[in-house]
């Protein structure tokens, strides 16, 4: 069976066979192989190529690590937990976004905190100039998802959807800028994601605590590893569902 995943990873990397079996030095044939037939490379050859396409490699290849394996990695993916999102440093916040260079997207349903940063805006803006992409997903404000966590919260049906608002009216100067896409979503929020490269921040949320309560796992991704890929793939699977905003 062919790896569908390893092509494509190759063709938006501009990557040929000849440039993989050079830093892999094997034969073209044998990454041809690796291609249209699903053979799988040594783990050595997995490190090169995962690191060329910037992909892990249970992604590219899923079946590679054994499962004790890949709970092991995933250990070392937690970089460290907070008990409460409040606990983060704000400087933590500043210097993930400083650093990203390919990658920041973020999942809430308001995320009204991060307009304590005054140059939020200028600083995405900037970023996506730069050729940073940036994918923002905030909630719903008319969705029954952002009623019920509002309810649960016991800050009031309406109270969370009126931050919603808030938040897209702070978003809205980055709705025309080359590189940022904006979206709103109606599903049920595990938990709130925020990725920057191989940096991110997974805010859980606890049923009665407002998200600033909750603990906040700090995790960065390493190429056999599950933990960081998991939370991504959740993201696209919220992206897939969600609509621009009804501005």
């Amino acid at each position: 069976m062919a790896n569908e995943r390893l092509r494509d990873a190759m063709l938006r990397n501009g990557l040929d066979l000849d440039q993989v079996a050079t830093a892999t030095k094997v034969d073209p044939k044998t990454v041809e192989r690796w291609i249209t037939k699903g053979r799988i490379p040594y783990p050595r050859h997995r490190r090169t190529i995962a690191a060329m396409v910037r992909e892990t490699e249970t992604y590219l290849w899923p079946d590679a690590i054994a499962p004790e394996r890949k709970a092991e990695i995933g250990g070392s993916e937690l970089v460290k937990l907070y008990p409460h999102r409040y606990d983060v440093p704000a400087d933590l916040w500043e210097r993930l976004i400083e650093a990203a260079e390919s990658h920041i997207e973020l999942l809430n349903y308001s995320g009204m905190f991060l307009t304590d940063n005054p140059v939020l805006i200028k600083k995405l803006r900037a970023k996506a100039e730069a050729g940073v992409k940036i994918r923002l997903l905030v909630g719903d404000p008319a969705s029954r998802a952002v009623a019920r966590r509002s309810d649960e919260e016991g800050i009031g049906k309406g109270t969370l959807a009126a931050k919603v608002r808030n938040m897209l009216a702070f978003m809205k100067p980055l709705d025309d800028v080359a590189g940022v896409s904006i979206r709103c979503h109606g599903t049920t929020l595990y938990n709130s994601i925020y990725r920057f490269d191989d940096d991110m921040l997974v805010n859980t949320h606890v049923y009665g605590f407002m998200a600033a309560h909750a603990p906040l796992m700090h995790l960065r991704r390493l190429s056999g590893g599950d933990l960081f890929e998991t939370y991504s793939e959740s993201f696209d699977n919220v992206w897939n569902t969600a609509k621009p905003p009804n501005w």
